[in-house]
């Protein structure tokens, strides 16, 4: 097959949000797979779908049209702040969006009369991470704006957190946006269907036995799709951490020095600092770079060391493992790994796993045409992760 290349499993991306969406339930709360890190995969919104979500979001329209182009029926959510550019083409496509600012809504509303249809409208509430929303003390005032707008339904209140500065949800911020929701219905009248908490962050908040409140709706990507809670970076117990394998192949393997030699320009003593000599090593190269995925987020097999990367090259210590030319090793990203491979046009996208039955820490291998074989094996969840329990 060619290389390199994103295996995606998609039986397993469903089994993960199937057993979120169980989950959740209990609490009240629903789910909006985010397919943001995935170019709107139709594939991938399709295998969210069949679990029981109930709608999809995305960040970018041109993701939310080619799923639509696709046959993606779901409700679709605008997950970013709409571009005013964007406006007609976001009340064509998508259902709702997320908003902090009165003039984009007006923008949605003119848009929303000419196309003759109505835009849902969830205002988001700045709760201390500092990236979009609303200050509280004026969510009301704007909640209220937004009633004049004809064509602009309202549809809820949401935040964000733990994205730009790390706030994490917890009950107190939590409380404050259940307190928000209550104040906008007392104000206008007008009963709010979605208050949406917030990202896969806040699975650790539910999960440990919190209050919910009025929170009755999450967008969860990255737990759906790589099965872990990206506060504390732990897979998730019973779900699946390898629906993602990212291959690169080898095109030189070679015994070098471990340690550069001539004159080093250009680099910091910091740089240069990990240039340790441990003599001859086993080097390899492989044909993926920083235009391919983001190094630093690869989880390299047991028994291999990353020491670098360019734009095109990785660079890589095999040790005692045999990697010739036309070796294909396996490799599992985290998110921003998965966003920048996704994304790239040199990574070829292979969709796999459709009809199979699958179990979490089953072991599946692939062999390279060579003969070398990575095991791809799902860790499993340690006892201090968030220990999400089987629904029942």
């Amino acid at each position: 097959m060619t290389a390199p290349r994103l295996e995606i499993d998609l039986e397993k991306i469903q089994h993960n949000a199937r057993v979120l969406v169980q989950r959740l339930a209990p609490h009240g709360v629903s789910v909006t797979g985010v397919t943001k890190a995935c170019l709107g995969s139709p594939e991938i919104a399709g295998a969210m779908v069949r679990a029981g979500v109930q709608g999809i979001g995305d960040s970018r329209i041109e993701n939310i049209e080619a799923m639509r182009r696709a046959g993606i029926q779901a409700p679709m959510t605008l997950i970013r702040s709409p571009m005013p550019s964007q406006t007609d083409r976001i009340v064509a496509a998508a259902d709702i969006s997320l908003n902090t600012e009165v003039d984009v809504i007006a923008m949605l509303d003119t848009a929303a009369r000419r196309a003759g249809t109505t835009h849902g409208v969830v205002l988001m509430v700045e709760l201390g991470d500092l990236r979009e929303g609303i200050m509280p003390s004026d969510v009301v005032a704007i909640a209220q704006k937004v009633l004049c707008f004809p064509n602009i339904v309202l549809k809820g209140i949401g935040t964000n957190l733990a994205c730009r500065s790390g706030v994490s949800p917890d009950a107190e911020n939590m409380a404050e946006l259940s307190v928000l929701a209550e104040s906008v219905e007392s104000a206008t009248g007008v009963p709010l269907d979605i208050i949406s908490g917030g990202n896969s962050a806040n699975l650790s908040w539910i999960f440990g036995g919190a209050d919910t409140g009025r929170i009755n709706e999450l967008r969860l990507g990255e737990s759906i799709l790589l099965g872990c809670e990206p506060l504390i970076g732990e897979p998730i117990d019973g779900l699946f951490s390898d629906a993602f394998t990212l291959v690169a192949e080898v095109v030189e393997s070679k015994i070098k020095p471990s340690k550069p030699w001539g004159e080093i320009a250009g680099f910091t003593t910091e740089v240069q600092a990990q240039f340790g000599d441990r003599g001859q090593i086993t080097q390899s190269i492989l044909a993926i770079g920083h235009q391919d995925t983001y190094p630093d987020g690869l989880s390299a097999p047991p028994g291999i060391a990353i020491l670098d990367a360019t734009s095109d090259h990785l660079v890589i210590d095999s040790g005692d493992i045999h990697t010739p030319v036309g070796a294909e090793i396996r490799f599992q990203p985290n998110y921003a790994a998965l966003v920048r491979s996704m994304t790239s046009p040199f990574v070829t996208k292979a969709m796999k796993g459709q009809g199979e039955s699958v179990v979490p820490g089953k072991i599946s291998q692939i062999e390279a045409p060579n003969g070398f074989i990575t095991p791809i094996v799902p860790q499993p969840a340690p006892r201090s992760a968030i220990g999400l329990s089987a629904p029942g």
